[in-house]
Protein backbone atom coordinates (compact mmCIF):
# COMPACT_ATOMS: atom_id res chain seq x y z
CA UNK A 1 0.00 0.00 0.00
CA UNK A 2 1.39 3.33 -1.06
CA UNK A 3 1.28 6.05 1.96
CA UNK A 4 -1.06 8.98 1.24
CA UNK A 5 -0.22 12.49 1.53
CA UNK A 6 -1.24 12.95 5.23
CA UNK A 7 1.46 9.93 6.00
CA UNK A 8 4.03 11.13 4.69
CA UNK A 9 3.19 14.50 6.13
CA UNK A 10 2.66 12.94 9.38
CA UNK A 11 6.51 11.53 8.81
CA UNK A 12 7.36 15.73 7.83
CA UNK A 13 6.27 16.69 11.14
CA UNK A 14 8.47 14.14 13.17
CA UNK A 15 11.25 15.56 10.92
CA UNK A 16 9.87 19.02 11.79
CA UNK A 17 10.32 18.15 15.31
CA UNK A 18 13.82 17.47 15.42
CA UNK A 19 13.97 21.22 14.20
CA UNK A 20 12.09 22.23 17.01
CA UNK A 21 14.64 20.26 19.23
CA UNK A 22 17.68 21.96 17.74
CA UNK A 23 15.99 25.06 18.52
CA UNK A 24 15.23 25.91 14.89
CA UNK A 25 11.93 26.68 13.74
CA UNK A 26 10.06 23.58 13.62
CA UNK A 27 9.54 22.65 9.53
CA UNK A 28 9.88 19.41 8.00
CA UNK A 29 10.24 18.32 4.39
CA UNK A 30 10.82 14.64 2.56
CA UNK A 31 11.19 13.94 -0.79
CA UNK A 32 9.20 10.87 -2.24
CA UNK A 33 9.04 8.82 -5.88
CA UNK A 34 7.18 6.21 -6.79
CA UNK A 35 6.15 5.86 -3.01
CA UNK A 36 9.89 5.45 -1.50
CA UNK A 37 11.07 7.98 0.81
CA UNK A 38 14.11 9.72 -1.37
CA UNK A 39 15.33 12.37 1.00
CA UNK A 40 14.55 13.97 4.23
CA UNK A 41 15.32 17.36 5.76
CA UNK A 42 14.79 19.73 8.77
CA UNK A 43 15.30 23.27 9.12
CA UNK A 44 19.10 23.38 10.09
CA UNK A 45 19.89 27.04 9.33
CA UNK A 46 21.11 28.18 13.17
CA UNK A 47 22.97 24.94 13.41
CA UNK A 48 24.65 24.61 10.55
CA UNK A 49 25.07 28.71 9.82
CA UNK A 50 23.59 28.44 6.72
CA UNK A 51 21.14 30.52 5.86
CA UNK A 52 20.58 27.95 2.92
CA UNK A 53 19.55 25.15 4.66
CA UNK A 54 15.59 25.14 5.33
CA UNK A 55 13.73 21.79 5.31
CA UNK A 56 13.15 22.19 1.61
CA UNK A 57 16.56 22.43 0.43
CA UNK A 58 18.15 20.09 2.73
CA UNK A 59 15.76 17.21 1.45
CA UNK A 60 16.45 18.52 -1.80
CA UNK A 61 19.91 18.01 -1.22
CA UNK A 62 19.53 14.47 0.43
CA UNK A 63 17.24 13.24 -2.28
CA UNK A 64 19.32 14.73 -5.43
CA UNK A 65 22.30 12.43 -3.61
CA UNK A 66 20.25 9.68 -3.73
CA UNK A 67 19.15 9.66 -7.09
CA UNK A 68 22.84 10.84 -8.52
CA UNK A 69 21.43 13.56 -10.00
CA UNK A 70 20.48 17.37 -9.31
CA UNK A 71 17.20 16.90 -11.38
CA UNK A 72 14.63 15.20 -9.60
CA UNK A 73 11.62 14.58 -12.20
CA UNK A 74 8.68 12.56 -10.91
CA UNK A 75 9.21 13.73 -7.30
CA UNK A 76 6.68 14.96 -4.39
CA UNK A 77 8.40 17.40 -1.96
CA UNK A 78 6.34 17.50 1.54
CA UNK A 79 6.95 20.07 3.72
CA UNK A 80 5.20 21.33 6.93
CA UNK A 81 4.93 25.03 6.15
CA UNK A 82 4.18 27.16 2.72
CA UNK A 83 7.70 27.68 1.07
CA UNK A 84 8.97 30.88 0.48
CA UNK A 85 11.28 32.49 -2.73
CA UNK A 86 14.28 30.60 -2.16
CA UNK A 87 12.50 27.00 -1.82
CA UNK A 88 9.79 27.42 -4.52
CA UNK A 89 12.90 28.02 -6.99
CA UNK A 90 14.56 24.81 -5.91
CA UNK A 91 11.64 23.03 -6.36
CA UNK A 92 11.52 24.55 -10.34
CA UNK A 93 15.12 24.19 -10.78
CA UNK A 94 14.67 20.91 -9.25
CA UNK A 95 12.07 19.54 -11.81
CA UNK A 96 9.96 18.52 -8.65
CA UNK A 97 7.07 16.93 -10.06
CA UNK A 98 4.62 17.89 -7.09
CA UNK A 99 4.58 20.29 -3.67
CA UNK A 100 2.34 19.29 -0.44
CA UNK A 101 2.79 21.69 2.15
CA UNK A 102 0.56 21.98 5.69
CA UNK A 103 0.55 25.35 7.03
CA UNK A 104 0.09 28.44 5.43
CA UNK A 105 2.63 30.89 5.88
CA UNK A 106 1.65 34.45 5.90
CA UNK A 107 4.65 36.32 6.01
CA UNK A 108 6.88 34.58 3.45
CA UNK A 109 4.91 32.07 1.54
CA UNK A 110 4.88 32.68 -1.53
CA UNK A 111 3.30 29.42 -3.21
CA UNK A 112 -0.32 31.18 -2.29
CA UNK A 113 -0.25 33.03 0.72
CA UNK A 114 1.60 36.66 -0.95
CA UNK A 115 2.24 35.61 -3.87
CA UNK A 116 1.43 32.71 -6.72
CA UNK A 117 5.09 32.77 -8.05
CA UNK A 118 5.33 28.76 -8.91
CA UNK A 119 1.85 30.40 -11.80
CA UNK A 120 4.49 32.49 -13.38
CA UNK A 121 4.85 32.33 -17.43
CA UNK A 122 8.10 32.45 -17.46
CA UNK A 123 9.22 29.25 -15.23
CA UNK A 124 9.91 26.12 -18.13
CA UNK A 125 8.87 23.79 -15.32
CA UNK A 126 5.80 23.98 -13.46
CA UNK A 127 5.03 22.59 -10.27
CA UNK A 128 1.44 21.28 -9.08
CA UNK A 129 0.92 21.84 -5.64
CA UNK A 130 -1.77 21.34 -2.80
CA UNK A 131 -1.60 23.39 0.43
CA UNK A 132 -3.60 22.87 4.00
CA UNK A 133 -2.40 19.20 4.52
CA UNK A 134 -2.33 18.58 8.23
CA UNK A 135 -2.25 22.27 8.03
CA UNK A 136 -3.52 22.55 12.14
CA UNK A 137 -1.16 19.95 12.97
CA UNK A 138 1.75 22.13 11.22
CA UNK A 139 0.28 25.45 12.57
CA UNK A 140 0.24 24.27 16.10
CA UNK A 141 3.90 23.00 16.17
CA UNK A 142 5.00 26.18 14.78
CA UNK A 143 2.69 28.37 17.31
CA UNK A 144 3.81 26.32 20.36
CA UNK A 145 7.54 26.87 19.14
CA UNK A 146 7.26 30.53 19.18
CA UNK A 147 4.93 31.03 22.04
CA UNK A 148 7.57 29.10 23.98
CA UNK A 149 10.14 31.48 22.51
CA UNK A 150 8.38 34.43 24.00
Amino acid sequence: MIPSDEQWMQRALELARRAGDLGEVPVGALVVRDGELLGEGWNTVITHSDPSAHAEMVALRDAARAAQNYRLPGVTLYVTLEPCTMCAGALVHSRVQRLVFGAYEPKAGIITSNATLLEQDWFNHKVEWTGGVLEAQSADLLQGFFRARR
